[in-house]
């Protein structure tokens, strides 16, 4: 293959798909996606309260529980900007989407790193998730979802990094345990974002395992980096840990509610969902318009070839000698963490029973389904080299696909997706319409809003509210009569007294 491609992404790749993922992630973000969704005002109101009271909680118990890590620091983001607006909250999926994409990127290029190629497949499966529909609309959705893939990514990159050490001529000891030590405390925090990571401890396992059978390395040595890793992650996880020992009800959650195994039929529902969740990628995606464009693969038909490229020679790379230049186990280690880390990942989606296919329940799949992505692709593109002698046919190729799913990425989402009226919908557009107009009427009168809606009852008044109350800044009874605004439910109108009070209904969609 021409070296001067391999030269090109060596030396600007990470500087394109940072720049890609960058703007993705913050182009329009104060008015795409539109409304404010209550699930993302809960959390929001959340992190006002903890402002004002000062007590930061590791898990916030209203609409069925939440880890706090997200929270707090949308908390922080709040006092920093001081305006209650829903970009604050979702800049932070942002930055974590793209430390996500950057976390790909080292990831691949690290594995490969003895490949000439190294930089040219990070770049791949970096920039295929950078563009990705999937990965873009969680990473500008306030849901604490979004940080689970990127601490996962990273806790797993410097666990190689560690294991690494132990193939060096000399192993060097301190090296190996500050690496572990650093990536089981990244990884640990990832135990703080979302239910479905708590099924990431196999794939941790796995990697080490993977270790021992593909290079042999030293057993006590990699038995030490592992204990330390571990240990780090449980220290980092303890204060959450702690209060689910103390509040065991909420560890589990809604799991029991939505398992398979409340189902009349437990196996065939198991079965029905593994298919929903293989076909998501390539076939039906999720049909929530606030998960994405409704029933639309996963992955863009484009690279969804590539995924399911990478996903075929899986097998035929992980467990033979064969590999895409026959020499390593740097290519057979790529292709076996990407598939324990697909099957893990699948493993909290296909057990619950509510929605499959289900974008969001699957976000840990998405650096594993883009890394085949882009190790697909590199068998493509050395294969297409080795059949052409003219090196700069496969160059312009490479520019002006590039181009198109940028292109395609823009107008699916900013276009198509944004301006359709089912999202203002899915998104709540109206309750958020009605909590600025709220903001605009003088402090001096009375807001009375009446919570003709259903949902979950936070302190009494229904989950929708929640919207209004973020906006407004009236989550709790203080700054309720600060602002002179009012929460009540129907019926309960004979409550107001004042004949110059201003009622607004919020009602069901």
């Amino acid at each position: 293959m021409n070296e001067k491609i391999y030269s090109f992404f060596s030396k600007y790749g990470l500087l394109l798909v940072l720049i890609i993922a960058i703007f993705f992630r913050f182009y329009n973000l104060a008015i795409t996606p539109p409304g404010l969704y209550p699930d993302e005002a809960m959390d929001g109101t959340n992190a006002q309260e903890a402002l004002a009271t000062g007590n930061f909680k590791v898990f916030y118990p209203e609409n069925n529980g939440r880890e706090g890590l997200f929270i707090n620091i949308q908390a922080i983001l709040l006092k920093i900007f001081k305006v209650n607006e829903p970009w604050v909250l979702r800049s932070e999926s942002a930055v974590f989407g793209i430390l996500t994409v950057l976390g790909i990127y080292f990831l691949l290029q690290f594995i490969f790193r003895r490949k000439n190629y190294s930089h040219l497949v990070a770049f791949l499966a970096s920039f295929f998730a950078a563009i990705s529909f999937w990965h873009i609309n969680f990473s500008r959705i306030s849901f604490r979802a979004i940080m689970a893939p990127a601490f996962l990514v990273w806790g797993i990159y410097l666990l190689i990094r560690s294991l690494e050490t132990l193939r060096e001529p000399e192993i060097k000891t301190k090296k190996l345990l500050w690496l572990s030590l650093i990536g089981g405390a990244i990884y640990g925090l990832g135990m703080h974002s979302y239910i479905a990571y708590r099924a990431t401890p196999l794939l941790v396992i796995l990697v080490c395992v993977f270790y021992l059978w593909l290079y042999k390395v030293n057993f006590k040595k990699l038995f030490l980096a592992f204990i330390v890793y571990v240990a780090a992650a449980l220290v980092v996880f303890a204060p959450l840990g702690i209060y689910f020992l103390k509040n065991p009800a909420d560890f589990f959650g809604r799991t029991s509610e939505l398992s398979v195994t409340a189902s009349s039929a437990p196996l065939k529902d198991l079965g029905m969902n593994i298919v929903k969740t293989l076909g998501m990628f390539n076939i039906r995606g999720d049909g929530n318009w606030r998960h994405n464009y409704s029933g639309a693969p996963e992955i863009y038909w484009f690279v969804g070839i590539f995924f399911i490229i990478g996903t075929l020679l899986c097998w035929n790379r992980a467990f033979t000698r064969k590999a895409l230049d026959d020499d390593g186990n740097e290519i057979r280690l790529a292709w076996l963490i990407n598939i324990a880390w697909l099957a893990v990942a699948m493993l909290p989606v296909v057990i619950s029973n509510e929605g499959i296919p289900h974008a969001l329940r699957s976000i840990i799949m998405i650096p594993a389904a883009y890394m085949l992505a882009g190790l697909g692709a590199l068998t493509f593109i050395i294969f297409a080299c080795r059949k052409t002698t003219k090196p700069v046919i496969i160059h312009s190729a490479l520019i002006i696909i590039g181009i198109a799913l940028i292109a395609q990425a823009y107008l699916n989402y900013f276009v198509l997706w944004a301006n359709n009226p089912n999202v203002a919908q899915a998104f709540d557009q109206k309750y958020a319409n009605l909590g600025r107009q709220l903001n605009e009427i003088m402090p001096a009168i009375k807001k009375y809003v009446i919570v003709n809606a259903g949902g979950v009852l936070v302190r009494g008044i229904p989950m929708p509210s929640q919207t209004i109350m973020f906006l407004t800044e009236t989550f709790t009874s203080e700054k309720q009569k600060e602002k002179n605004i009012y929460y009540l439910l129907p019926g309960q109108e004979k409550q107001i007294k004042d004949n110059n009070a201003v009622i607004i209904y919020l009602d069901e969609k």
